[in-house]
């Protein structure tokens, strides 16, 4: 059964929310952090990033692969924190209206970063996403016993 600890749920969160994909060596207990492809498409590998994936394409049993969220759950994650955190209704109503629109998250994130629930939002997107990373170990273990 494969568990992590706090600190690595939370390591691996605050990768994820950086757009790194993580890989969690079982064997030896350690995490490695990449770009994400669709991040960073131009990006390019150093030696030992390429040797990581190497390894990882010849030995995929040895990993556990955490992603970050696709986009329909982070739009989720922002309607909930509107619902059920910002108490200012003027506030709220337009929070809803930016994630309405196209370009949703990047209007909302502008909203937030101007506003008294900033750190409120960074706290609990961290919550959530520590959450995510459990589901996706919760996933990994279903799939090794199945």
């Amino acid at each position: 059964m494969f568990t992590l600890s706090e600190k690595e749920v939370e390591k691996i969160a605050a990768q994820l929310l950086k757009g790194m994909i993580c890989f969690y060596q079982l064997d030896k207990k350690k995490i490695y952090q990449l770009p994400d492809d669709e991040d960073y498409f131009n990006y390019d590998l150093t030696p030992d990033e390429e040797d990581i994936l190497d390894e990882i394409d010849e030995n995929p049993d040895n990993y556990a692969e955490f992603t970050k969220m696709e986009a329909a759950e982070e739009h989720q994650m922002m309607e909930s924190f509107t619902d059920r955190i910002v108490r200012d209704k003027k506030f709220q109503d337009e929070l809803i209206d930016a994630l309405s629109k196209p370009k949703a998250a990047t209007s909302f994130k502008f909203l937030i970063d101007s506003s008294s629930y900033k750190d409120k939002w960074l706290e609990y997107r961290m919550d959530k996403y520590k959450d995510w990373v459990l589901e996706q170990v919760d996933t990994f273990n279903y799939t090794e016993e199945g």
